[in-house]
């Protein structure tokens, strides 16, 4: 098992989360996704601040099987590059 840490900003936990069910997760709660040879977890962080600029951010832990990270970001990366992916 191999585990990434990433910090998205812009983009708010509970799309996160229902991107990775469409991924073939489950929710085991607000902030837990468990698919098939990885897991999620997701937390809120402080608002992302430049000057008066606030944009909310979050941190995505991916633990997953070395063979299926590769794809695993790949297909998630898709849907977090554009709205609604």
């Amino acid at each position: 098992m191999v585990t990434e840490t990433r910090d998205l900003r812009g983009i708010p936990l509970w799309l996160v989360r229902e991107y990775l069910v469409e991924l073939g997760g489950a929710a085991q709660s607000e902030q837990h996704v468990i698919g098939p040879g990885w897991e999620v977890r997701l937390s809120q962080l402080a608002d992302f601040q430049i000057g008066s600029l606030r944009i909310g951010e979050i941190r995505m832990e991916v633990t997953a099987q070395a063979d299926i990270m590769p794809e695993l970001k790949a297909r998630l990366d898709r849907k977090l590059i554009r709205a609604g992916g």
